[in-house]
């Protein structure tokens, strides 16, 4: 007998295991036995009223074995000496391209300009510690992309472009907590992450695939239209039936080789901001309604948006990537750059919660760079990027990963802050006025998209919170068109541009459920 339940539970009732069991075993009048099997479905937390609860799926299995919890079963087949397709990138889009290639009998050959996942570690010690920068290996390039070390967020909303739950099963068959079947707001975290992505790149390489670190792509094999391969930084040609480029956002050098090499590039809407980061004793407090979350209640996220208008131009503001109980780490890609993310373990158990505070740029942002054409975004992400570097590190030029900063009410109010919070980003802070860091059609919507949040969220704007600059690597401000039913460019066939940095998808699921769209579709085109 199958017993199924939704239910609204307090929160040490609901996210307590032993509670929970005994309290659903009392509502379908079942003994606990082992005949007896409780299961959660689905959980969320509703602190959208001043009591707090969880609101959970269960179901009961009573005389009879549970189905398994996940059908995903990790690919038999060898394809070691089957036809060869191309993924450049090894992040979620990549790498769950190469997988569901290995299911369609096509050997991938993983391209990955970066490090591996454990190698990584290295090159993000030294940017943290001596404030060097590895233009080929740190937090946005190497094994896993740039989701591996900054959060691990699972939450998407984009459910039309695949199955989720396949995305969410692959990852538990490969290392990841059976929980995040479970959440609303499922998270892996910056510390487990690393073993479920070297798992998930053991799979494809035991089923007959190749995954190629250091291995940096400098040119295109095209002829007559066609994408026959690629050219290596070391020379190499490597041919294929097609080529799935999945780069992410930050493979700057990849939008330039496109643009010389005539391959049809465009311009897209992204967004520029700052980290704001509190205490997540604070924002607890905000989200939950009382002084203390207790030992239940995980460590609260939110999510803000407003309109502002600058210059008679509408724009949003927003928060992006809330990493609850996380840190700010430095993201940059190039020496002479400075950017800022966020990261979160998986227990978030830091003291500090921080969050991107973006503004939409507009057309008329672009003005000044319209010589750049479809690279205009990227101009202005570097001429920002360049800038706050130099800002920061005006004290001590071989400090470049200083961030510039400012106490949240001191921003708004137009002052400089005599002194700064303790921090969870470890390069350290210096204190400025960030509105000689950032163009005046940021800054300004910035201020008055604080404003509008310190209403709905009392104690958000105050010189308890620190704003950090700069967060410029949203999206991509570039994609690379292609067909909608097919995946493939719009004018070079055989090129499938895939994921986040071909201006596609917008996280860790998105950009995997993207990958095996355009996995599906080069094995119909070409196989």
């Amino acid at each position: 007998m199958i017993h199924q339940l939704s239910l609204t539970l307090a929160p040490e009732i609901a996210l307590d295991e032993e509670a929970f069991q005994a309290h659903v075993l009392s509502q379908v009048k079942l003994p606990l036995s082992p005949d007896v099997v409780v299961r959660k479905r689905r959980q969320s937390i509703d602190a959208r009223n001043r009591q707090v609860h969880v609101r959970v799926e269960a179901e009961v299995f009573a005389g009879q074995i549970p189905p398994p919890l996940i059908q995903y079963r990790k690919p038999q087949n060898d394809v070691s000496a089957a036809p060869v397709a191309l993924v450049v990138g090894a992040g979620p889009a990549g790498l769950f391209a190469a997988l569901r290639l290995i299911e369609l009998g096509i050997k991938p050959i993983v391209l990955e300009r970066g490090s591996d996942v454990r190698a990584r570690r290295r090159d993000l010690a030294a940017i943290n510690k001596d404030h060097i920068v590895n233009p080929e290996s740190n937090y946005c390039f190497g094994e896993g992309g740039a989701g591996t070390y900054s959060d691990g967020k699972l939450y998407t909303r984009s459910t039309k472009r695949g199955d989720v739950r396949r995305i969410l099963e692959i990852f538990v068959a490969h290392g990841a907590t059976e929980q995040i079947l479970v959440d609303a707001h499922p998270h892996i975290g910056t510390n487990k992450l690393p073993n479920v992505v070297a798992d998930l790149r053991d799979t494809i390489i035991q089923a007959g695939g190749e995954v190629r670190f250091n291995t940096k792509v400098t040119d295109l094999l095209l002829t007559n239209g066609e994408l026959r391969g690629v050219v290596t930084a070391d020379g190499e040609e490597v041919t294929a039936i097609g080529v799935i480029l999945a780069t992410g956002h930050s493979a700057r050098d990849i939008f330039y080789l496109l643009q010389q090499r005539n391959v049809l590039i465009e311009a897209k809407p992204f967004a520029m901001g700052v980290r704001i980061e509190h205490q997540q004793s604070l924002i607890d407090q905000f989200q939950y309604h009382r002084l203390n979350r207790g030992d239940y209640l995980p460590a609260a996220s939110y999510s803000l948006v407003t309109q502002t208008r600058y210059r008679g131009v509408e724009r949003g503001v927003f928060s992006f990537c809330m990493c609850p109980g996380g840190f700010i780490v430095p993201a940059a890609t190039a020496p002479g750059e400075l950017v800022v993310n966020g990261m979160s373990p998986s227990r978030r158990d830091s003291k500090y919660a921080n969050s991107g505070l973006v503004v939409a740029i507009t057309d008329t942002d672009l003005k000044p760079y319209a010589d750049e054409g479809s690279l205009a975004g990227l101009a202005l992400q570097q001429d920002l990027e360049r800038w706050a570097c130099r800002v920061g590190a005006t004290t001590d030029p071989n400090r470049s990963q200083t961030a510039p900063a400012q106490r949240v009410a001191d921003f708004v109010a137009g002052r400089v802050s005599p002194d700064l919070l303790p921090t969870s980003y470890q390069p350290g802070l210096t204190s400025v006025d960030m509105a000689d860091v950032l163009p005046d059609h940021i800054a300004q919507p910035l201020r008055e998209g604080l404003r509008d949040f310190g209403r709905k969220m009392r104690g958000y704007v105050s010189n308890d919170g620190q704003v950090i600059g700069v967060e410029s690597r949203t999206s991509s401000p570039v994609r690379i068109p292609r067909e909608p039913s097919t995946c493939e460019h719009v004018v070079v066939r055989r090129l499938f541009p895939c994921g986040e940095g071909a201006g596609y998808a917008g996280g860790i699921v998105s950009a995997a459920m993207d990958g095996e769209r355009c996995a599906e579709e080069l094995v119909k085109l070409y196989k």
